[in-house]
């Protein structure tokens, strides 16, 4: 039967059949309505672009640190160029108290957060070392979800030691005035 499969459908056209792709290469002369019932579809619908989320490629200018981060630009409009500080902290009370990460609007403490333009609260899902070295890693990867909105902070281990998978952490940005 596969054979026969193979034979009917060239191998440009990717059909939503057990052992094949799932997908369908779009532009192919047979219109998915002509494929055997058995192959179906399983989502049609038109749809429409609409980013609200970039990812920024940054370099620290002094701790020789990688950052790839996701921020809501419709929310934290960032541009290419642009300067900013940024803060990752297990609490945003300055006197370093713990937080159940929930917010109270009747908190009326002191919060590091008054200070920044944006805020995220996350959770350290993975620490990767560098598996270049075979030494202990001189390099880490500390990899943060803020709901679905994803960082990667890499660098020097003496810079991350504080990350632990799991650990909740804040990051909060502002930019900067040149």
């Amino acid at each position: 039967m596969m054979r026969n499969l193979r034979q009917l459908f060239p191998p440009c056209l990717r059909c939503l059949a057990p052992g094949w792709p799932s997908a369908l290469v779009l532009g192919h002369p047979w219109a998915p309505s002509q494929l055997p019932a058995q192959y179906c579809e399983l989502y049609r619908a038109p749809l429409t672009l609409s980013c609200s989320v970039s990812r920024l490629h940054c370099e620290s200018e002094s701790f020789k640190m990688d950052l790839i981060l996701d921020v809501n630009i419709q929310i934290y409009p960032v541009d290419l160029g642009d300067k900013f500080r940024l803060v990752i902290a297990s609490t945003l009370y300055e006197d370093g108290t713990l937080d159940d990460g929930e917010y109270n609007p009747t908190d009326d403490r002191p919060s590091r957060a008054d200070q920044f333009e944006y805020v995220m609260y996350g959770k350290v899902y993975r620490i990767e070392g560098d598996e270049t070295s075979t030494e202990a890693a001189t390099r880490l990867s500390a990899y943060v979800s803020y709901g679905g909105l994803l960082m990667r902070l890499q660098g020097d281990a003496n810079n991350l030691h504080g990350f632990e998978v799991d650990s909740r952490v804040y990051l909060l940005m502002k930019k900067l005035a040149f």
